[in-house]
């Protein structure tokens, strides 16, 4: 875009901070898109990336197997709410994503239903850059909304925060039964779409809905898995194992692209045939990488050994007290805290770029968006960081 600001120019990162070539030091309020929840180049995750540099860089994930990814996917299932126990790997978000959806359409087709390629999805939200991923995105006030007809028409809903809606989303799951391959939310917030929170009883109860049906749930943990929200999996709040999750961004604690689509058994069992046509035929060139699988068997040694949802509770506590005076700036409707998760919602879109260039004069890496200007930092960021990026937001937003 030719009106865009330039972008600043970084030369190293460390802890909760990102070194720009001027010299200038940034707090990070954003942990690079949500992924660096430890904070950068923790020293666990830094050795374990240059030992298997040493060993194995990348080696093909067709007909070849390797430690690394091997006992990433034993403790992914370990950990994931339920049954949730079967690992295809990938390489970003939005791939993930749009795995999930094949792998729910090819669930039905292998049971003999090719007519249900249809998705659910919820107003608001977000769910990657490809094309089945980019069709589940808000139709309307999402980034995707001017390629129209291009896009795979889905079916949306409103968030079933009351009994009306819920009754719809009840209607509309009746009422495209035969022609539905699932149900795709992202549990408790809703990201890049606005940072638009619902409750553990909202989240329960469209699980409850769908599930009831005999239909597939799909949780899209991109952003709230791996502590974001205050537990390991946002879905754990509710009770609830989707039948299949989606993980990424800090699987690798921020240091490497690398995706994870975890099914239910019956899931898998759907494509577990001697036929080669009931396989799930997808495969990433640099799926289960295996310094990607390093880095993420790093970072679950950290999530072992630090007391890291203990920070994000702590965190969550710190980011409403540090918050609340903002809610009295002008223009400011809401202010809102999760887990690492702190947002402040305005009346109307703010102008993001003359605000980012503004945070950077104060010292502090804040990237707004929409009606929100929100904070996601790193788990382990300090109580002297987080007071700079609260000094910043109050001189920024209250000038």
């Amino acid at each position: 875009m030719k009106t865009a600001t330039p972008p600043v120019r970084a030369a190293r990162t460390d802890g909760a901070r990102i070194e720009l070539e001027d010299g200038r030091v940034l707090i990070d309020g954003m942990s690079s898109w949500w992924t660096a929840c430890h904070g950068y180049n923790h020293p666990h995750i830094r050795a374990a990336v240059a030992e298997q540099l040493e060993l194995m860089p990348h080696v093909m994930f067709g007909g070849l197997s390797h430690a690394p990814a091997e006992r990433l996917a034993a403790r992914l299932a370990a950990i994931a709410p339920g049954d949730l126990d079967h690992v295809f790997f990938s390489d970003s978000g939005s791939v993930c994503v749009e795995v999930a959806m094949k792998m729910a359409v090819q669930y039905w087709l292998n049971k003999g239903l090719p007519n249900r390629t249809r998705f659910i999805a919820f107003r608001g939200g977000y769910h990657g850059d490809t094309l089945g991923a980019m069709s589940a995105c808000d139709p309307d006030e999402g980034m995707h909304a001017h390629f129209g007809s291009f896009i795979p028409q889905q079916i949306f809903a409103d968030l079933p925060d009351n009994p009306q809606r819920l009754r719809a989303l009840e209607k509309l799951l009746d009422q495209h039964r035969e022609e539905l391959a699932g149900v795709l939310i992202e549990p408790l917030v809703q990201g890049a779409g606005g940072m638009r929170m619902h409750s553990p009883d909202t989240l329960k109860a469209i699980a409850d809905a769908v599930q009831s049906r005999g239909e597939l749930l799909i949780a899209d943990e991109v952003f709230t898995g791996f502590g974001r929200t205050g537990t390991m999996f946002a879905s754990e709040q509710a009770g609830i194992t989707p039948d299949i999750m989606c993980l990424s961004k800090a699987l690798t604690g921020g240091t490497i692209g690398l995706a994870a689509t975890v099914a239910r058994r019956h899931v898998f069992d759907a494509f577990w045939a001697d036929e080669a046509a009931r396989a799930l035929m997808h495969g990433p060139t640099f799926m289960a990488n295996p310094l990607a699988c390093a880095a993420a068997n790093a970072s679950l040694d950290l999530f072992e050994t630090e007391p890291r949802l203990e920070q994000v509770k702590a965190l969550e506590a710190k980011l409403k007290a540090g918050l609340a005076p903002l809610r009295h700036a002008p223009g400011v409707m809401d202010v809102r805290a999760l887990g690492a998760i702190g947002v402040i919602q305005f009346v109307a879109p703010v102008d993001s770029q003359a605000l980012r260039a503004r945070f950077v004069e104060c010292g502090v890496w804040i990237r707004p968006f929409g009606d929100v200007v929100y904070l996601a930092p790193a788990f382990t960021i300090s109580d002297e960081e987080l007071a700079g990026l609260f000094s910043a937001l109050k001189n920024v937003l209250t000038a």
